[in-house]
């Protein structure tokens, strides 16, 4: 066998791509009866595939891992998504936030498109074909028994520990160790928080919270949040993350476009017979779930209206901690970059190279993660 791909995810698909459009032999294997499956989760509620940002503002968005990535982004980045997407037969879009969409919104059609070009080039699938152990052979469990692959060169694209349900289970994590390669512990990236919600705030489950900025751990981000039974979700929240992970304080701006000094003046106007939450509702338009959220965490009201000022440009959100690994969109951790040469092949293994999610990096969704997790995939196919 000359190339084996063992994961069917988009780095994995991108890497098995390139490396069969250039010549090689390449099968593809996922532990799933189908190909794909995190990648069509990720376009359930629209497939946001990258984002329209220079270069230099989109690599912001990966702070520590910046350096390490930025070779792997020049060489294929958002520019070359476009077309790629584009050169499969779909149209796009750029939402209002920059965020760019394949026109029909979902990834079923370009995971269809895709896949009929890799198998064009003569690539090979393989499903239901679980990896459990590595020694002088690639050995799977199979429906059809043991098999045991010996080929010259292998990609590994086996997705980071959350949504085992959809093949990412992390436990390729014990066969890499038995191979004395040092990884870095999973965490959950892109995540939502536990809150203990009073009864009151239950019947707000779903509502998002709108025209709002956050911030935790030195970092500030102005976006949204959605209220859920169990806590926050939402692209800001995951943003932070990395922060809320390690225990760090979340406070909520309810009022971004206007300073302090101007909610002072409007909470000064004289209450005369209103409850200080009424004069919250006249006074500030606080109402729905915002003026829930205030009276969750603010309650009993500060007296002096400097104080009730400063907390609502600064609402502290006492929470319990971020949801299960298992939950989060994405996690850290795993191969570090350091066990990893320029190519991103094991220094210890030669000819085994890892790709996607698998490598430790964080990075927020918003068309990021998953332009990186091509863009891995793309840049092993041109070098393993």
């Amino acid at each position: 066998m000359d190339v084996l791909v063992i994961g069917a995810g988009p780095a994995g698909l991108m890497a098995a791509e390139v490396l069969a459009s250039r010549g090689r032999e390449v099968t593809i294997v996922d532990s799933k009866p189908s190909f794909g499956r995190k990648f069509l989760m990720a376009g359930k509620s629209g497939l946001n595939i990258t984002k329209e940002e220079s270069f230099d503002c989109f690599m912001q968005s990966f702070r520590e891992d910046k350096i390490k990535l930025e070779p792997i982004l020049k060489v294929f980045g958002p520019e070359q998504i476009k077309k790629w997407v584009q050169d499969l037969g779909q149209e796009i879009f750029v939402g209002s936030t920059g965020r760019i969409f394949p026109k029909s919104m979902k990834a079923s059609p370009l995971l269809r498109a895709w896949l009929q070009r890799i198998k064009e080039y003569g690539v090979r699938f393989e499903t239901n074909h679980k990896w459990i152990d590595w020694d002088d052979s690639f050995v799977f469990d199979t429906p059809s028994g043991k098999k045991l692959f010996k080929p010259k060169t292998v990609i590994l694209a086996l997705g980071g520990s959350s949504w085992s349900k959809l093949g990412s289970d992390g436990k390729w994590d014990k066969i890499l160790k038995a191979r004395k390669i040092n990884l870095n512990q999973f965490k959950p990236t892109n995540v939502g928080i536990r809150v203990d919600w009073s009864k009151f705030m239950h019947k707000f489950a779903g509502e998002p919270l709108k025209n709002i900025k956050m911030s935790s751990g030195g970092l500030v981000i102005k976006g949204e949040a959605m209220v859920t039974e169990s806590g926050l979700e939402g692209g800001g929240i995951y943003e932070l993350s990395a922060s809320l992970r390690d225990g760090g304080n979340l406070a909520i701006d309810m009022f971004p476009n206007s300073n302090l000094n101007h909610i002072i003046s409007l909470l000064s106007k004289s209450r005369k017979k209103n409850s200080i939450g009424n004069h919250l509702r006249k006074t500030l338009k606080l109402k729905g779930v915002r003026l829930a959220l205030v009276n969750e965490f603010l309650r009993p009201f500060p007296s002096d209206v400097k104080k009730l000022a400063r907390s609502l440009k600064h609402l502290q959100i006492n929470y319990l901690g971020t949801q299960p690994i298992d939950q989060a969109i994405s996690t850290s951790g795993g191969v570090p970059f350091e066990a990893l040469d320029e190519n991103l092949m094991l220094r210890e293994e030669p000819q085994v190279f890892c790709v996607g999610e698998m490598i430790d990096w964080d990075a927020p969704t918003g068309g990021y993660l998953l332009t990186a997790c091509i863009s891995t995939g793309y840049w092993v196919g041109l070098n393993a």
